[in-house]
């Protein structure tokens, strides 16, 4: 069987909890070696990375191979609005910045990732 492909896009916070489950059972049904999983933050969920519980639970999906992308412009609007400011150089480690959320959706598409928004 091929390894599957997806990508969760999150750009709402309140669908973290809901999209690190589904994460997780997808480990669980396909396996790590099952299964490519990004998850792209954008928009205003950006701010989970300052919520040291959710940051914990991504750093265990992190350990089983998710890779965890964020979106430079949303990180840039975060720190223009009224919302505390996130340095981008203060991420976790096993976070990668994109330049655009957006492309980095249609770039993954292209090469086959599922879409998933939960």
């Amino acid at each position: 069987m091929s390894r599957l492909k997806v990508l969760f896009h999150v750009n709402e916070t309140e669908k973290w909890d809901t999209a690190l489950g589904n994460i997780t059972n997808l480990l669980k049904d396909a396996g790590e070696d099952g299964v490519d999983i990004a998850v792209l933050a954008n928009g205003p969920s950006v701010e989970v990375f300052m919520d040291d519980v959710r940051v914990q639970a991504m750093k265990e999906l992190a350990g089983k191979g998710a890779k965890f992308l964020a979106c430079r412009n949303s990180l840039r609007n975060l720190c223009s609005g009224a919302s505390a400011c996130m340095d981008i150089n203060s991420l976790p480690s096993f976070v990668e910045v994109v330049p655009a959320g957006i492309t980095e959706i249609i770039r993954r598409q292209a090469d086959g990732y599922a879409y998933v928004k939960p």
